[in-house]
């Protein structure tokens, strides 16, 4: 499918941007239009979906790869991206996952501070 050749792609792009913005809150995040733990929660039942979501944030944690070279985050499985968000949305229910993935890129890489520019 084409867009699985693409969205990798958008996503490494994002991600380098991201990971050199002041804050993880003061980034624009180019991902699904509900980016709420909410949409999170509901997307389990939605294996599509949820593929997506996965998929999109494995190529933020790509991009921070690529922007952060010295600080790589190490290999993780998409269980354990799945697992690592649900536990983030569990405990911030107002949150967003893409909190998630910024918390888990700083976890991962062993820098376990917010990102700075």
């Amino acid at each position: 499918m084409r867009l699985r050749k693409v969205l990798p792609l958008v996503f490494v792009l994002h991600s380098a941007l991201a990971a050199s913005a002041p804050a993880a809150s003061d980034v624009n995040i180019l991902g699904f239009d509900d980016m709420s733990c909410a949409a999170w929660n509901k997307s389990k039942d939605d294996p599509d979906l949820r593929e997506n979501h996965i998929a999109w944030a494995r190529g933020v944690l790509t991009g921070h790869n690529y922007a952060l070279q010295s600080q790589q985050v190490s290999a993780v499985s998409s269980g354990t991206v799945e697992l690592n968000i649900n536990r983030y949305c569990r405990e911030n229910s107002t949150g967003t996952f893409s909190d998630a993935v910024f918390r888990m890129s700083d976890k991962f890489s062993g820098r376990n501070q917010a990102i700075r520019k």
